[in-house]
């Protein structure tokens, strides 16, 4: 059963946000990814946006150099949950209820959600691929630990199909309980990766994320990109300055 709101119920919701936003839209700065809201103005915005244009361990990066270590195993305890689907108006998010964890040496975070940007945030040698899926996790302790899978056109992923054949509408949220996704088999079989410290690539950017971009991407069908792209053209901040940061890659 797909729990997708009825359009009279939406027609409500979006009103009652658009109320919201005219009244309130001191609080919540309109931001995006093109001209005068786009990634260069995020700072101007918003004081608590400041850290976009004056952080020193910001993200997207372009991971060209890299120093080669025997970096901690990424375990991924990861089982099947009924997904909940939320266009924020910035990306198609994916929550996932509790119980899948990520287990990086001895820090253990769980899966909250995962997200798309299109083309790719991270760039490898100063190349995007088609799209990343980024899934966020925390730690007890508060920590943020992001793996960046990248996805190219390909053989259609069947773990993806309960996402892309129910994408939301900007502004809606639809429950999938029908529907199970084996969120392990979203990930490429190689989790050989690279680690380095960033932050979040939206406002309000905050650092102290530990970023995990798995070398291998993953494939979707060209027609589940396109129907990405048909709600979300471009969603990727341009990639920032290392200053100084190295970039870890596993053997």
């Amino acid at each position: 059963m797909i729990r997708r709101p009825s359009l009279k119920t939406l027609s409500a919701s979006l009103l009652a946000l658009a109320a919201f936003a005219a009244h309130a839209s001191d609080a919540a700065p309109h931001w995006g990814y093109a001209g005068h809201h786009g990634a260069a103005h995020w700072a101007e915005m918003d004081p608590a946006f400041e850290t976009c244009a004056k952080g020193s361990r910001q993200s997207p990066i372009d991971i060209s150099s890299t120093v080669k270590e025997a970096l901690p195993a990424l375990e991924f305890q990861y089982g099947s949950a009924a997904p909940t689907l939320v266009n924020n108006g910035h990306t198609v998010q994916v929550n996932v209820p509790a119980g899948s964890k990520l287990t990086v040496g001895d820090k253990s975070y769980e899966l909250l959600q995962f997200h798309f940007h299109t083309p790719s945030e991270e760039t490898l040698k100063g190349r995007h691929t088609a799209m990343v899926a980024h899934f966020v996790h925390k730690s007890t302790a508060g920590e943020l630990g992001v793996v960046g899978v990248l996805i190219q056109p390909g053989v259609p992923n069947k773990a993806f199909e309960p996402v892309f054949a129910h994408l939301p509408r900007p502004g809606e949220k639809i429950t999938v309980e029908a529907l199970e996704i084996k969120l392990a088999d979203m990930l490429p079989a190689n989790l050989g990766y690279y680690a380095f410290e960033g932050s979040l690539t939206t406002p309000p950017c905050s650092e102290g994320v530990n970023w995990m971009v798995l070398k291998q991407p993953i494939t979707l069908a060209p027609a589940q990109i396109k129907a990405f792209r048909r709600l979300f053209p471009a969603n990727a901040r341009p990639v920032q300055p290392l200053q100084g940061r190295v970039v870890r890659e596993s053997l």
